[in-house]
């Protein structure tokens, strides 16, 4: 673009002006709380660190592994071990280099101690990380360990500055308020309950990226408040869609609807409720049974879900196809069948009609859900109390306190159940961890299957590990699998790029070119 300026000589003389900063704002349903991805599956936390952090790897379209902060690997001692050869030249944003000393360090520190999903798989069966040089790294397994490179990436292991961290307490520590990563943007600013700041990373390792300037998470808890911003061209991309809003936005000229069952969060997700097995009720089978006949799970999706997603029929998602099987025992809504079973576990009807009160433990965003289980429960002499609290609340009172009675999640399964469902089941992942086995339940069966199921490579011999698990799990009900999500996404069409399939999304966005919109 040409300006012209008046010298003080008088007359006129051109020059280039530099084009407007592109700044792309996008609605965050949840307060963030500490910013380091490391420690914590958390979905309001992820979608903006995953901008600012890397992964050892990457995951493409297809969630199959591509270099990232390891430039290239080798699978040595018969898949015991995994050499990583690091990218040279990287450096984090405050410009020290990155080396294999911050790998060795998320992962001991970090990683292995308090992120639910990599906890739940690797803490046993690592036997050691070690960094022989600057740029390399070295994992030692126990045994053979298929699904290693796919939880390598910036949701499932994003890797933290050892410089910053060391001393640090990684949970709550200062480096958790002014993060700093090797990713695609730099943090700005963070005001709690109002928006997340990041720029751009001018000297990202990947040449070109990213392509905007800005990035503003505004914090809109309000689905209802983030879909009017975006029509307003106040944000420019929404993460949710309520099932009212899709045709309105569908037929709304400079915007687009698009689906997605990956993300920041994880990928391929159900919503489940999370029953506390270490106290009455839902200590007793038989109650645990009851509920599941209690709850109507078609209902809950056509008119809660607004038919986004399918009934759950268990603790692995249909859309990973390869593990899934829908046979299993089954739950079908069956009110009388429900009340049959809390007789026979001697929580008979009082004169009011009452058997006993649940508190269910939940975030805003799930009134709705709410009070459509309250009714169904009624009806079946349960007094179901809505218990709502901000979203990063009700995580520390399920998960980490662990003082209620029932609570709720949105459990991811990953690129392969080792990820997203072994950290849900497994007894050595019971304990004050978001997003870790919050029922507390406890199978050695199902323990040594979860197991089992890693050391072949061949999905064949894996399948049958999973299918049994399924079984067990639908007989012993731990969790009430609601439903199998498949969310949908809004953005204005002067952006596109967006990578809905993984964590760091944000990194190929790019301004439309004019008149494309």
């Amino acid at each position: 673009m040409l300006a012209c300026t008046v010298s003080i000589l008088g007359g006129c003389r051109g020059r280039t002006t530099a084009p407007a900063p592109v700044t792309l704002v996008i609605a965050q349903s949840g307060d963030p709380g500490a910013l380091n991805p490391a420690v914590t599956t958390s979905g309001s936390t992820h979608p903006i660190t995953d901008q600012i952090f890397n992964g050892l790897v990457g995951l493409d379209e297809e969630l199959r592994p591509v270099p990232e902060l390891a430039e290239r690997w080798s699978i040595e001692d018969g898949g015991r071990t995994y050499r990583f050869l690091l990218r040279p030249g990287v450096r984090w944003h405050d410009g020290v280099p990155f080396t294999s000393a911050d790998v060795k360090f998320t992962f001991e520190q970090a990683l292995l101690k308090y992120h639910s999903r990599t906890r739940a798989a690797l803490e046993g069966l690592i036997v050691g990380i070690d960094a022989p040089d600057d740029l390399t790294v070295l994992f030692r397994l126990k045994r053979p360990y298929a699904p290693l490179l796919q939880r390598l990436d910036v949701v499932e292991a994003s890797i933290i500055p050892r410089h910053l961290y060391e001393g640090h307490d990684v949970l709550t520590g200062e480096p958790t308020r002014r993060p700093v990563g090797t990713g695609p943007f730099r943090f700005v600013s963070y005001a709690p309950a109002d928006r997340v700041i990041l720029e751009r990373n001018p000297d990202y390792f990947r040449p070109g990226l990213p392509r905007v300037d800005r990035v503003v998470f505004r914090i809109l808890p309000n689905a209802a408040t983030a879909v009017s911003a975006l029509e307003a061209g106040e944000v420019d991309y929404v993460g949710g869609v309520s099932g009212p809003d899709i045709p309105r936005l569908r037929a709304t000229p400079g915007i687009t609807v698009v689906s997605g069952s990956g993300g920041s969060g994880g990928s391929v997700c159900q919503d489940v409720l999370i029953p506390n097995l270490t106290r009455p009720p839902f200590d007793d089978v038989r109650v645990r049974r009851a509920f599941a006949h209690a709850i109507d799970r078609q209902f809950i999706v056509e008119r809660v879900y607004f038919g986004q997603g399918r009934p759950a029929t268990g603790p692995i998602s249909h859309l990973l196809a390869w593990a899934y099987t829908p046979s299993v025992r089954q739950y079908p809504h069956d009110p009388m069948e429900a009340q049959r079973l809390l007789d026979a576990a001697g929580y008979r009807q009082r004169s009011s009609g009452d058997r006993f009160d649940v508190t269910f433990t939940h975030a805003t965003g799930h009134q709705r859900l709410g009070l459509a289980l309250r009714e169904q429960l009624k009806a079946v002499g349960v007094t179901l109390h809505l218990e709502t609290r901000d979203f990063n609340s009700a995580v520390e009172q399920v998960f980490v306190k662990k003082t209620f009675d029932l609570g709720l999640a949105s459990f991811c399964n990953g690129a392969d159940p080792d990820i997203g469902v072994r950290r849900v089941y497994v007894s050595s992942n019971i304990g004050p961890y978001p997003f870790s086995n919050g029922a507390q339940y406890r199978n050695a069966r199902v323990d040594a299957l979860f197991d089992a199921a890693t050391m072949d490579a061949e999905r064949e011999q894996r399948r049958a590990h999973y299918h049994e698990i399924q079984r067990i799990l639908a007989e012993e009900v731990p969790y009430f699998w609601l439903v199998d999500s498949a969310s949908l996404r809004a953005h204005r069409t002067t952006f596109t790029g967006f990578r809905l399939w993984t964590g760091a999304f944000v990194e190929t966005v790019a301004a439309a070119p004019s008149g494309s919109q």
